[in-house]
C-alpha cells in the first residue's frame, strides 16, 4: 500500500524501532537554528524510494506532468512523541499506562498553527496549489518542474517490474528556516501503494459454499475410504469453529469484553454487514448485538472501486466483524472504511480512529509486500501509530497469507504495515479443537496440497506444493524494537546481516482456512438473488480480530484500563504460561499432520464435480514454528491465562530474562 494507495489485508511501515530511531526516516526533530542561512535546505529522508537505482533510471519525467503530493507534519514535538510513546507502552515505565486524550496529544504533539501557516506560506511561494489540510497533513498540486523546484530534488522515470514510475533522483528538501515543521512528502513517487485483503474472498456476485464431509470438531469424523496420509488416515477438515471453540481455547472464561471499544478498518463498506451480523450471531450461539453495539463510520464517497476490487471486501468486513463479536461478545465495534485500497485512503482511517479516539484496539488485516513500501509512507503510518500510544489505542495487523513471500514474488519478505516496530503484527496457526471445545494442539499456518488420483487409490504428488500460510520473517529496513531483544533468536534477528531486524510476527491465532472459522454474508445466487449463506475462511485475516478480540478480554480484566501499544506487555509474557509455544509437530518431530477437503468444483454446487485434496498443516515455506519464538506465530498463541495475567500489577510476574485470507 503506499502513497497515493493501499492495499487490502495483504501494508507498509517503515519504522521506528525501540531504540530511537536512525536516519531511515524523517523524524522531523526541530532543528536549533532558527538563525539558518535562508536558503538552507533540510532534506527529507526517505522520499527517495529503494527501487529508484541508477541502474533502472530512464532519464529525466516530462516537466508538464501533474504531480499531486501530501506534505505531513512533523507537530511541535516529534522527539518527544516518539520518546513518550516508547514509555508508555513499557510496563516497567513509571509513565506506564498514562495516556493522553486526543486533544491533550494534540495539544502536545501536533503542528502548531504557525508550523501549518509557514508551511504552507512556502509551498505557495513556491508555485505549489494547496487543496486541502488536515491536522496531520497539506495537500498540494503542481507540474513537475514545480515540484522540483518546490522540494530541491529531481523526478526521474524508473523501471519497476516491467513497468515505470516516477520517483525523486535524491531525497527531497525543505527550508531549513521551517525548523523541522515537515516529517516528510509523498506522492512523488507515483507507484502503486495500496493494499490488498489477506484472503482470497469471493466476491458478494458469486456465492461461495463448502462441500463435506465435515468435522463438527478436529477429527470428530475421518476419511476411512480415501488413501493414507503419514501412516494413518486422515480426518475431514472442520467445518468452521465457532466463536465459543475459540473463546474456550483461548482463555476467555467469563470475559466477554464489556466495555471495551474496538475498531475494524479496511477499504469500502458492506451494504448488508448490520443484517449479516445479527444473522451469523443468531445461527451460531453468539450473544445477539445490543443497540448501538455495531456502527460503521464511512467516507462521503469512495473511489477506485473496480481497481481496488471494492465487492472483495464485503467479506473482509464480515469475517472482521464476525470474528471480534465471537470471541469479544460484549465489546463496541466500529467500522472504519476507507475511500479506497490506497495508501492515502487507509492513513485517513487511521487517523479518523486516532483524532476521535474512536477505539482502544484496532484490527486491520490488510497490507502489501516489503518491497512496495517507500519510507516516507513508513514515516506517515509510524505518526500514526505513535500518536494512537500516547492515547492507549494498539493496531494489529494480519501478517499477510503468503509465508515468505518467495512463491508470491520471488523474494523473501515480510508485510508492511505489519512489519513497522509499532504495531502488533499477527500470525498464524492451523488449530484443533477437539470434542467439548478441548485444546488440542496448533502447527504454525503453511499448507501444502496434493490431489486425489483419478482411480482414488492415491495423493497424485503427495504432499504437494506450498500453497499458502502465515507471513513472517525479518524486515530489510526496520531495526529491531528493544521490546524483541532477548526472545528473538539471532539467527532469525539477523538474516540478514549483522544488524538485528525487526522480525515478525509478535504473537499468533487461528488462521488456516482448513481450519478456520465460519463467516455469514449475503452472496448473489446463481439465480441472481441475494441471500445469506456461510462459508468457512482463514488467512491471517482470521488471526487479527480473534487477537483483537482477545486483546478486548485482557483489557476488561485489566479492569477497562487500555493496553495501548502492546507489544513490550506481550513481550513481556514471554515464556510464561500466558501462551501455548506453538510448534509445527505437535505429536511427535517425526509425525505429520494432514486433513482432508472435499470442495465444489465451481464453489457453489455438486453440479460440475468435487474435488478431493489432502493438506499437510504445518508447511510455511521456510519459514518453521519451533519451540520458544518463531517466525510463524511469534511468541505463541494465548493459553487460558494469558487473559487473565492482565489483572496483575504492570511489570511483576511476567518476566523473562533479556539474555490473507484463504478459503
Amino acid at each position: 500500500m503506499r502513497s497515493n494507495r493501499a492495499a487490502v489485508r495483504s501494508g507498509v511501515s517503515l519504522a521506528a524501532t525501540l531504540p530511537l530511531l536512525t536516519g531511515a526516516l524523517a523524524l522531523g526533530i526541530p532543528a536549533a537554528h532558527a538563525d539558518a542561512d535562508p536558503g538552507a535546505r533540510e532534506a527529507l529522508q526517505g522520499t527517495k524510494p529503494l527501487w529508484a537505482t541508477s541502474q533502472s533510471d530512464l532519464g529525466a519525467t516530462s516537466d508538464s506532468s501533474k504531480v499531486t503530493a501530501r506534505v505531513y507534519l512533523a507537530g511541535r514535538d516529534s522527539a518527544g512523541l516518539d520518546a513518550y510513546a516508547r514509555e508508555v507502552s513499557d510496563p516497567q515505565s513509571a509513565s506506564y499506562g498514562k495516556y493522553l486524550s486526543a486533544k491533550e496529544t494534540q495539544e502536545r504533539f501536533g503542528a502548531t498553527q504557525e508550523q501549518v501557516k509557514a508551511v504552507k506560506a512556502w509551498l505557495t511561494k513556491a508555485g505549489l496549489t494547496i487543496t486541502g489540510t488536515t491536522q496531520h497533513y497539506v495537500t498540494v498540486t503542481g507540474d513537475v518542474a514545480t515540484a522540483e523546484k518546490a522540494f530541491d530534488t529531481q523526478l526521474h522515470n524508473y523501471r519497476k517490474g516491467g513497468k515505470t514510475y516516477r520517483a525523486p533522483r535524491r531525497a527531497a528538501t525543505a527550508p531549513a528556516d521551517l525548523n523541522g515543521a515537515v516529517l516528510t512528502v509523498t506522492g512523488l513517487d507515483n507507484a502503486p501503494h495500496k493494499a490488498t485483503h489477506k484472503e482470497e474472498l469471493p466476491p458478494p456476485d458469486a456465492v461461495f459454499r463448502n462441500s463435506g464431509p465435515f468435522s463438527s470438531y478436529y477429527g470428530s469424523k475421518t476419511a476411512s475410504d480415501l488413501p493414507d496420509a503419514y501412516g494413518s488416515k486422515a480426518p475431514y477438515a472442520v467445518k468452521g469453529y465457532t466463536g465459543e471453540q475459540l473463546r474456550a481455547v483461548y482463555g476467555a472464561g467469563k470475559r466477554t469484553g464489556k466495555g471495551v471499544r474496538v475498531a475494524i478498518t479496511d477499504a469500502y463498506a458492506s451494504p448488508t454487514i448490520e443484517k449479516d451480523a445479527i444473522e451469523y450471531a443468531k445461527r451460531n450461539g453468539d450473544a445477539p448485538y445490543a443497540s448501538g453495539q455495531l456502527n460503521q463510520v464511512v467516507p462521503a464517497d469512495y473511489s477506485r472501486t473496480e481497481e481496488c476490487g471494492a465487492s472483495g471486501w464485503y467479506g473482509e468486513e464480515s469475517l472482521d466483524v464476525e470474528a471480534v463479536h465471537a470471541v469479544a461478545p460484549a465489546s463496541d465495534i466500529v467500522y472504519v472504511g476507507a475511500a479506497s485500497c490506497y495508501d492515502n485512503d487507509l492513513l485517513d482511517s487511521l487517523g479518523k480512529i486516532v483524532d476521535g479516539h474512536l477505539a482502544d484496539i484496532v484490527s486491520n488485516s490488510w497490507g502489501d509486500i516489503e518491497a512496495n513500501s517507500t519510507p516516507d509512507v513508513a514515516a506517515a503510518y509510524d505518526q500514526i501509530f505513535k500518536l494512537g500510544a500516547v492515547e492507549g489505542i494498539g493496531f494489529y495487523f494480519s501478517s499477510g497469507d503468503a509465508g515468505d513471500n518467495v512463491a508470491s514474488t520471488g523474494t523473501k519478505q515480510v508485510d508492511v504495515p505489519a512489519n513497522s516496530a509499532w504495531v502488533t503484527s499477527v500470525g498464524g496457526t492451523s488449530l484443533a479443537v477437539g470434542k467439548g471445545d478441548s485444546y488440542q494442539w496448533e502447527t504454525g499456518w503453511g499448507t501444502e496440497q496434493a490431489v486425489l488420483s483419478e482411480d482414488g487409490k492415491s495423493w497424485d504428488g503427495f504432499p504437494g506444493g506450498f500453497t499458502s500460510g502465515a507471513g513472517g520473517g525479518t524486515s530489510a529496513v526496520v531495526p529491531q524494537p528493544s521490546y524483541q531483544k532477548g526472545v528473538v533468536p539471532d539467527d532469525l534477528a539477523k538474516a540478514n546481516g549483522d544488524k538485528p531486524m525487526r522480525t515478525v510476527p509478535d504473537i499468533g491465532a487461528v488462521a488456516d482456512p482448513n481450519t478456520g472459522f465460519l463467516v455469514g454474508q449475503t452472496q448473489t445466487f446463481p439465480d441472481g438473488s441475494e441471500q445469506y449463506s456461510e462459508y468457512r475462511i482463514g488467512g491471517t485475516s482470521l488471526a487479527a480480530p480473534v487477537i483483537a478480540g482477545v486483546q478486548a478480554l485482557a483489557q476488561e480484566a485489566a479492569g477497562g484500563k487500555a493496553l495501548g501499544f502492546a507489544n513490550p506487555a506481550i513481550y513481556e509474557r514471554y515464556d510464561s504460561k500466558a501462551y501455548h509455544d506453538v510448534s509445527d509437530h505437535p505429536l511427535g518431530d517425526d509425525q505429520d499432520i494432514a486433513v482432508v477437503r472435499v470442495d465444489y468444483v465451481n464453489g457453489f454446487d455438486d453440479s460440475d464435480g468435487l474435488r478431493t485434496t489432502i493438506r499437510t498443516l504445518g508447511k510455511d515455506s521456510s519459514l518453521a514454528a519451533v519451540t520458544g519464538y518463531d517466525d510463524v506465530t511469534g511468541v505463541g498463541s494465548p493459553a487460558p491465562g494469558y487473559v487473565e495475567s492482565f489483572t496483575r500489577e504492570p511489570g511483576h510476574g511476567h518476566g523473562h530474562d533479556h539474555g490473507g485470507h484463504h478459503h
